[in-house]
């Protein structure tokens, strides 16, 4: 009985986990397919690979960075063996907005097609510089070296520039 109870805990302690990171995990799912069905397949398998880690986490990193490694490692298997890369997934952006937003609307459409457009690795660094992670975070959460993130960042950076500009 008493191993039943401490598996009732640990399920408890995971579901509140999971709770608390969801938005992360969403997130990152969302970057790598847009498609209802994918995404929520991708969902799954990510909050399963967490629960088989979840007992092993020895909570030496913090919590949302093991979520987000997870997270990316996870949609970066699942996007090579299941999605074929397209060149443009649609953002549905309300046409009954004020236009002023629909102009940012239409920027942030933009900015998804372009990201669309990286590859796996630099859409992930992409996501965990906009969610405004530090260097140091990110070398933690992809296994780079700060200098390597920091040169990535700006090659990206310079790389999303001309593919907007041209």
């Amino acid at each position: 009985m008493r191993k039943k109870s401490m598996d009732q805990e640990l399920e408890k302690e995971f579901i509140a986990f999971i709770q608390e990171h969801q938005r992360i995990i969403y997130k990152v799912c969302y970057l790598y397919s847009r498609d209802a069905g994918h995404l929520n397949d991708l969902y799954q398998e990510t909050v399963i690979n967490l629960w088989k880690g979840f007992p092993d986490f020895r909570r030496d990193a913090k919590p949302s960075t093991w979520v987000y490694r997870i997270a990316l490692n996870t949609s970066i298997s699942y996007f090579r063996r299941f999605i074929k890369r397209s060149k443009i997934l649609p953002i549905d952006v309300a046409s009954d907005l004020p236009d002023d937003d629909r102009d940012v609307a239409g920027e942030i459409k933009e900015m998804y097609v372009l990201i669309d457009r990286l590859g796996q690795l630099e859409r992930a660094l992409v996501l965990l510089y906009l969610e405004e992670k530090s260097y140091q975070e990110i070398a933690v959460i992809t296994g780079l070296s700060v200098t390597n993130v920091a040169t990535k960042l700006s090659r990206i950076k310079e790389k999303l520039k001309n593919m907007s500009n041209g």
